[in-house]
């Protein structure tokens, strides 16, 4: 009897997905969106919300308002450091 659990086959579909969005968004395409989340200084959750949706719709995901507007505020909230950014994308890209 082993204590490791067994892999199912919709735990490593599930992997898959969550591996195949991290490489839909380069380390490339993340830094420059950071930076211009940064040079926006993010005064306004608003605007790094746009950001977050207009970089998500030119991949070809769609993105509620709603959704983007709390994303940017997580990503705000953490400093806009690169692992929480890439991890709010991928939830947001996941969700629609």
């Amino acid at each position: 009897m082993s204590l490791i659990p067994q892999e199912t086959e919709g735990h490593r579909s599930e992997v898959m997905a969550m591996r195949d969005m991290r490489e839909r968004f380069t380390v490339t395409e993340l830094t420059a969106l950071r930076n211009d989340l940064l040079q926006s200084g993010m005064i306004d959750s608003r605007d790094a919300a746009e950001l977050l949706q207009v970089f998500l719709m030119g991949r070809g995901y769609g993105v509620s308002p709603q959704a983007a507007l709390d994303a940017a505020f997580r990503v705000e909230s953490a400093g806009c450091s690169m692992p929480i950014l890439q991890q709010e994308l991928e939830k947001l890209a996941l969700v629609m």
